[in-house]
């Protein structure tokens, strides 16, 4: 892949690599010339033509390990991207503190120690930083109000690390994704998943691939002026 969205000679960490929107992310990455380290829960494999790194995401105490297998590996990072999520969906009064945490600590939790950890590494020579957040985490979501907090806490996170990080030549931008068809997905109710359908223009669910696209537009130098942005990659799904 050449041209403008080639990553030819830059180290990539994808953290969620192992499935869904972060496995294709990790992936087009790697076509793009990168190399690329994906970091998952201890057992999951990564994508062919990526190394994996095993870490508990939900365990706040597991990121000093990683950096150190990190560094162990590579004195340079040149783009992060947050990919790894967990849903545990339920009415308000419903959801359990333990659900609430899990969640919290999984999307958001490792979101902000990836990024706090990874930040001496890329202000060293300037890069890219992408967190997949969701367009539930704009607009509110039944049943989803663990998830859906996480998801715009991402949206935070990400447009305050753009104003501290900017200074040091690195961009931090959101996509915001509809309905994608990954595992994660595919254990909603069908009638769920036909009625977010529904709500796009474009008559269809998005693949990983299409979110992956975004990524590398946001990782590359055709977005070398892009920072502090929420891409939505939905169908038109929240604007209908």
């Amino acid at each position: 892949m050449a041209g403008l969205l080639s990553l030819a000679g830059q180290t990539a960490l994808v953290a969620g690599g192992s499935g869904g929107i972060g496995s294709a992310t990790a992936s087009l990455l790697a076509r793009a010339g990168a190399r690329v380290l994906s970091v998952d829960r201890p057992g999951l494999a990564a994508p062919p033509g990526v190394e994996g790194l095993a870490c508990d995401l939900a365990d706040a105490g597991a990121f000093e390990a990683l950096f150190a297998a990190i560094r162990s590996r590579t004195d340079r990072l040149d783009l992060l991207v947050h990919a790894a999520g967990i849903t545990r969906d339920a009415v308000l009064w419903k959801t359990s503190d333990e659900d609430w945490s899990n969640v919290l600590e999984v999307n958001l939790g490792s979101a902000f120690r990836l990024l706090r950890g990874a930040t001496p590494l890329l202000r060293a020579r300037g890069g890219a930083v992408v967190l997949i957040s969701s367009i539930n985490g704009e607009r509110g979501k039944f049943g989803q109000s663990s998830y859906a907090a996480s998801k715009a806490g991402m949206i935070g996170l990400a447009r305050s690390a753009a104003r501290e990080l900017g200074r040091f030549g690195v961009r931090v931008n959101v996509v915001a994704p509809g309905l994608v068809r990954t595992a994660m997905t595919a254990a909603l109710a069908q009638e769920h998943r036909d009625q977010a359908v529904a709500e796009t223009v474009l008559g269809r669910a998005a693949e990983p691939e299409d979110v992956a696209h975004a990524v590398l537009f946001l990782c590359s130098d055709l977005a070398r002026h892009v920072t502090g942005q929420v891409l939505r990659v939905d169908g038109g799904q929240l604007m209908a």
